[in-house]
């Protein structure tokens, strides 16, 4: 999967333990770094039951950014206990590189693992601040704002049957 940045994008699905590492250094410096989140809950039990993706510079390998997918038994007891819905998680994307399409890369290479699982709908709890590039790609928000690590959040969900808007 590529993006149509100045310089070229491939996300992957994690296999490696190298690709896992470089997907929690992004999560740290986004997450714990820039956003105060406490380590100790960054990383929790469901990393190891996810598909973790990761967003590298095509030319030189260098990880951009992240995010991971939740489904099966796991996802459905965050998402209400339908296993057709994938929950997707952790998204972040490394400041030097936002604004060059990684973020929506990386959120339609999630979808894309989510539909090769049989899922039919992806939902997510997103920063409410992130909202607007959530609905940029089809995603509507449902329910009141929630806290999160100390960071308002709120759900949202979308349907994988079509393939809808870009973002930016």
């Amino acid at each position: 999967m590529t993006t149509p940045a100045a310089r070229p994008v491939v996300v992957r699905v994690v296999e490696d333990l190298d690709d896992r590492e470089a997907c929690f250094r992004v999560r740290k410096q986004v997450f714990v770094v820039e956003q105060g989140v406490p380590e100790e809950i960054e990383y929790d039990a469901l990393d190891a039951h996810a598909v973790h993706v990761l967003a590298v510079r095509e030319e030189d390998g260098a990880p951009l950014g992240t995010g991971r997918l939740l489904y099966g038994e796991v996802a459905a007891k965050k998402t209400g206990g339908d296993p057709a819905v994938g929950s997707l998680g952790r998204l972040a994307v490394l400041s030097e590189a936002r604004g060059l399409g990684v973020g929506v890369a990386l959120v339609r290479g999630i979808e894309d693992v989510a539909r090769e699982r049989g899922l039919s709908v992806v939902d997510l709890g997103a920063q409410v601040h992130a909202m607007g590039f959530y609905e940029r790609l089809g995603y509507r928000a449902y329910g009141p704002v929630f806290d999160d690590a100390g960071i308002p959040h709120r759900s949202m969900r979308r349907s994988l049957r079509h393939r809808t808007g870009t973002g930016a």
